[in-house]
């Protein structure tokens, strides 16, 4: 039974449906999903075309709006839009270390994520659109891995998709997760060396905090343990339009006096407590690298591994010299389930997933090269999470799509610039740019 009630604007309703957990076994087990239908108040009675919103992760539920905020309100003018929560995330049976062990053990929770990927979200979009849409397609709006989450929609059901939107999200079709992580960390250190650039005082202020965390054990107040490679895992905001800002703030305050000498304040603890830690979206941490999982090599701690061919990333010897101490980025480590207490519990899950060596193809290059649907995609040009050169590649071997290639936005344009993003790609569908 589907509950609605009023924002500013908007009419929204809550709905719940029951999928299958493995598409592959329709009879089987069940899972519940949530997600929030939201409507213009002035058209909430009219027959509008459905979006479906993919969201950024993998690991997060979708947007909670207030009202029409951001890019919502653009799509309001014509459409209704059902903001999903992907399995595992928000509402939809949330996988986390206190659900997970309803499961069984980690062999039993491993298996029951690898269930958990793009092919999985675009079946799970399949089951419930015809409830919702009479059975019309709908457009899919994709930001990041929702992104990645369309390229599969279109390889899979393209018939289920009337348009499709994405931003910062066109994956390599065929790199596995060593290339991409080969590919990202020379970009996080661009990334690092514009931070430094803009903020040359940063240099020896993180310099500072880093030698202050190899002679000691920081545990923060929620009872993360701040290492060195933690506290470098910062950059992870350098990839977003305010991010080199928010940084330098953050490091300006790291210390205060105190009569055993320098400390980190409780305010510095504070705030990176709530950017280190996955407690709001473990599956995230969980499930990252399995996303690049298409055939039988396992990923096997990919980050991990090709980050000791980049030794300028090094903490340690970067002090031991006079290099800059470099941050790092969109990247989950075995260390990060031993720092983290909401991962802790999932270590030897992670691990077995790691190992998993069945990864089924989450893309069809022929399907994607004989495509129909209308598609339009924004492409940051110097985005740190997605590498535009593969995502051009895969813009070419996508028949019709058409590319926005753009620098005035960082990888989170669609939140920065919301209505104007979305009405640029809704117009290059149409042919109107």
């Amino acid at each position: 039974m589907s509950t609605s009630y009023r924002q500013p604007g908007v009419v929204l309703t809550d709905h719940r449906f029951t999928v299958p957990l493995d598409h592959a076994d329709p009879a089987g087990e069940t899972i519940e999903l949530y997600a929030r239908e939201a409507v213009a108040s002035d058209k909430a009675h009219q027959d509008l075309p459905w979006l479906v919103y993919l969201q950024g992760g993998p690991g997060h539920g979708a947007n909670r709006f207030v009202g029409r905020q951001a890019w919502l309100g653009r799509a309001l003018e014509e459409y209704r839009v059902l903001l999903l929560d992907q399995r595992g995330t928000g509402h939809s049976t949330p996988a986390t270390r206190q659900t997970l062990p309803l499961r069984g053990g980690p062999a039993e929770q491993a298996r029951y994520l690898a269930l958990f990927r793009a092919d999985s979200i675009v079946r799970d979009c399949e089951y419930i659109r015809p409830a919702l849409t009479g059975g019309a397609p709908w457009t899919v709006l994709g930001q990041s891995y929702g992104g990645f989450c369309t390229v599969t929609y279109l390889s899979l059901a393209p018939e289920g998709v009337d348009t499709a939107v994405i931003t910062g999200g066109l994956p390599s079709l065929d790199a596995h997760a060593d290339d991409v992580y080969r590919a990202a960390y020379p970009r996080i250190e661009r990334k690092v060396s514009a931070h430094y650039a803009r903020y040359p005082q940063d240099v020896e202020r993180a310099r500072t905090i880093a030698d202050h965390l190899l002679d000691r054990d920081v545990v923060l107040p929620n009872g993360y343990r701040l290492t060195v490679e933690a506290f470098q895992s910062l950059g992870l905001m350098l990839g977003t339009g305010d991010g080199s800002h928010r940084l330098h703030h953050l490091l300006e305050d790291a210390f205060v006096r105190t009569p055993a000498g320098p400390e980190l304040s409780d305010a510095f603890q504070e705030a990176v407590q709530g950017l280190v830690s996955y407690a709001a979206y473990p599956l995230y941490a969980l499930v990252h690298e399995s996303i690049y999982g298409q055939d039988a090599r396992p990923t096997a701690w990919a980050a991990e591994r090709v980050r000791a061919e980049f030794p300028q990333f090094d903490a340690a010897k970067a002090l031991a010299g006079d290099a800059p101490v470099l941050f790092t980025g969109e990247t989950v480590h075995p260390w990060t389930f031993e720092a983290d207490p909401a991962l802790r519990p999932l270590r030897e899950t992670a691990d077995l997933l790691a190992a998993h060596a069945d990864w089924q193809p989450l893309y069809d290059p022929a399907r994607l090269a004989a495509n129909e649907v209308p598609v339009a995609a924004a492409v940051y040009h110097d985005d740190m999470y997605v590498d535009a050169d593969s995502s051009l590649r895969t813009a070419r071997a996508i028949r019709g799509l058409r590319t926005w290639v753009t620098d005035e936005f960082e990888h989170d344009g669609l939140r920065v610039g919301g209505p104007r993003v979305l009405d640029r790609l809704l117009a290059l569908t149409r042919d109107e740019v």
